[in-house]
């Protein structure tokens, strides 16, 4: 049975398996990554992970749209939202 989504719990595991850390610090590790990339994410940088891709932060201003249920036009607020472009490695990986 193919799995929907990899977990931080997965991930813990995965390098408790490989490299020997106890559950609790594969644990910590996985969390201590996380909280840095969101932290630079956070300060507005971007974050380049070498053979894997680049997550950056993208503003988008504020634009008129439409409910698609009622039809009615609203005005979607200024954001920033999180982008990833995967490396060319594995876009290739990917397309094979």
């Amino acid at each position: 049975m193919k799995r929907s989504n990899l977990t931080r719990k997965d991930l813990a595991k995965e390098i408790n398996e490989k490299m020997g850390f106890s559950q609790r610090q594969a644990g910590e590790l996985v969390d201590t990554v996380f909280d840095r990339l969101k932290d630079t994410l956070l300060s507005e940088e971007s974050v380049k992970l070498v053979q894997f891709g680049t997550f950056n932060v993208r503003k988008k201003s504020a634009r008129i749209g439409r409910n698609p249920r009622t039809g009615d036009t609203m005005e979607i607020r200024k954001r920033s939202t999180v982008t990833f472009k995967p490396s060319k490695g594995l876009r290739e990986k990917i397309n094979k």
